[in-house]
């Protein structure tokens, strides 16, 4: 499978999707200057939400529950947010002019429909939606790679989710790891579930990241996590919405330069010198030296050699080798002995 022309597998270069999310405050031009910096940093994708009011809570929850900003209602901020067809048509349009992915979380049937038309990538299913069969079968039998967010599930629902996507025919499917809540404590991020989802289902694994800074990213990579997906925001001092556990431009920046750095620090498997390390052998390594000076015919004892710097002369470990033979010419003290110099 591959992604903006990345191949998609554990341990290799991830792909890097910045959430921008609700991050635009409702702002397209906004939302164009964060696909700009996400684009500059070298991320591969710029995501968003493609919701609206009718498709999240009941009108009770509505009544119950505040919004964003002070004074607005939880309505009225959904209705700031939601991204029309029009929106999203408008910053897809943008993310091509501007040689970023584009991609958005469906929240139902609706959104995955106004998203194929826009010709996505990929379908990002949210966590919340894992036991949501109905959308995840729906969003696979549109034959696009799904990436599936997985946290809030048990391996059960986890297994149920996927063979459902697998029953279309579909099996581009992308596994996220996933703390949902908002931020998580160290102790409930788990990132050796990235080892578990692996060799449970033999997918692909990224990591969809709600945790403060940029470490937690940067250990996910180094555990093998196919994609990254990050919040993004221009400002992370900001306490609503999903600012505040947002990487800014900085935060950003690192997990891609640095990301890329670890896999490129991980290698392989196999046990490999590199040509740099036997040319640092040469000078880190011992070699056979005399103690004192060493008259012609002598015979080599093991007091009349000592081991030093560089490695270029007779190694340590033919030494054994050494030892009994008869010298051809006058060695000085402290000087390297060579094969040539003996009998």
């Amino acid at each position: 499978m591959k992604l903006r022309n990345k191949e998609i597998g554990n341990f290799r270069e991830p792909l890097f999707v910045a959430e921008i999310g609700c991050n635009y405050d409702g702002d397209i031009a906004l939302a164009k200057e964060l696909i700009r910096k996400a684009k500059d940093i070298g991320c591969d994708y710029a995501k968003f939400q493609s919701f609206d009011k009718d498709s999240l809570f009941i009108e009770a929850f509505y009544k119950q529950n505040p919004g964003d900003l002070p004074g607005e209602t939880l309505e009225e901020t959904l209705d700031r947010l939601t991204l029309k067809n029009d929106d999203l048509k408008e910053l897809s349009s943008f993310c091509r002019d501007t040689a970023i992915g584009f991609a958005s979380t469906p929240v139902s049937t609706t959104f995955v429909d106004s998203l194929m038309a826009l010709d996505v990538d990929f379908l990002k299913i949210a966590s919340f939606d894992l036991n949501n069969l109905p959308l995840l079968k729906y969003a696979a039998e549109q034959g696009r790679p799904i990436v599936l967010s997985v946290g809030l599930g048990t391996l059960q629902e986890i297994e149920e989710a996927v063979e459902t996507i697998f029953s279309t025919g579909n099996r581009h499917l992308i596994l996220m790891h996933c703390a949902a809540a908002y931020p998580p404590k160290d102790a409930n991020i788990n990132l050796n579930n990235i080892d578990l989802l692996r060799d449970y289902f033999h997918l692909p694994i990224g990591f969809s990241d709600h945790t403060l800074g940029f470490s937690v990213c940067l250990a996910a990579i180094a555990k093998g996590a196919c994609v990254i997906e990050k919040h993004f925001t221009y400002d992370n001092t900001l306490e609503t919405g999903d600012h505040f556990i947002s990487a800014n431009q900085e935060e950003m920046k690192i997990i891609v330069e640095q990301g890329k750095r670890i896999i490129a620090a991980l290698g392989q498997y196999q046990r490999i010198i590199s040509n740099d390390d036997i040319e640092f052998r040469k000078i880190l390594r011992r070699s056979v030296v005399s103690v004192g000076e060493i008259k012609s015919g002598a015979t080599i004892t093991e007091e009349m050699i000592d081991c030093k710097r560089p490695g270029t002369g007779i190694q340590l470990h033919e030494i054994p080798y050494l030892l009994g033979r008869r010298v051809n010419r006058e060695i000085g003290a402290n000087e390297l002995i060579s094969w040539t110099d003996l009998d």
